[in-house]
């Protein structure tokens, strides 16, 4: 079928939790012109029956073994969904955060990338000091994983090391440093000016072993 429309742009936020990923793409919605569909992970966790949970927010350590072969089959259809949002004409804005910290190596990263082939994808690493990670935990009260007498917990510790792994983005913020308005205004900016080639086409590149 005939391309009858401009592709959808399609802004994919990468970090740990509590890095400020969801807001930023909040503030996206609300500012941009446009209609942006956030296709996150959070919202693709809501539609995870209970028993496969927590689905693709399965956090490093290959600690659940009998959900890991679905993860890669859930990011891929996140990342088909994406791509038809975009070849409709669709904004998209994705918080997630990816890793390969499974029991066995994955590749899921690579092979979202190639899905997307394409498609105008901005890459952005969502950077936050672990220090400012455990006060927001602390402030919301999401702290479940502390352990006693343990200032950061070795899950998050995991979260901190593994989720800018191999580190291929177009830009980074740092939400400790800029408010989310701030860091969407950065991001619009970059937008103007978008690298060739995009970080999910370098991605793309990459042997998914």
């Amino acid at each position: 079928m005939e391309q009858t429309h401009d592709l959808g742009q399609i802004i994919i936020l990468n970090g740990t939790p509590r890095s400020g990923k969801s807001s930023i793409a909040t503030a996206i919605q609300e500012s941009f012109n446009g209609l942006w569909m956030n296709l996150g992970v959070d919202g693709f966790m809501q539609m995870t029956p209970a028993r496969f949970l927590p689905g693709i927010g399965l956090r490093p350590g290959g600690e659940r073994q009998d959900i890991e072969p679905l993860i890669p089959i859930l990011y891929s259809a996140m990342y088909e969904s994406i791509a038809a949002h975009s070849r409709l004409g669709i904004n998209v804005v994705v918080d997630v955060g990816h890793h390969d910290a499974y029991a066995i190596k994955r590749g899921i990263l690579v092979n979202c990338a190639r899905r997307l082939d394409g498609l105008p994808v901005l890459f952005v690493g969502v950077r936050c000091p672990i220090e400012v990670i455990m006060e927001r935990r602390w402030n919301t009260g999401q702290n479940m994983d502390t352990v006693l007498g343990s200032s950061v917990p070795h899950p998050i510790e995991l979260w901190q090391s593994e989720v800018h792994i191999p580190g291929i983005y177009d830009m980074e913020v740092d939400t400790s440093l800029f408010s989310s308005a701030e860091c969407v205004e950065i991001i619009r900016q970059q937008l103007a000016n978008l690298p060739v080639p995009s970080a999910f086409q370098r991605l793309a590149a990459l042997s998914a072993n």
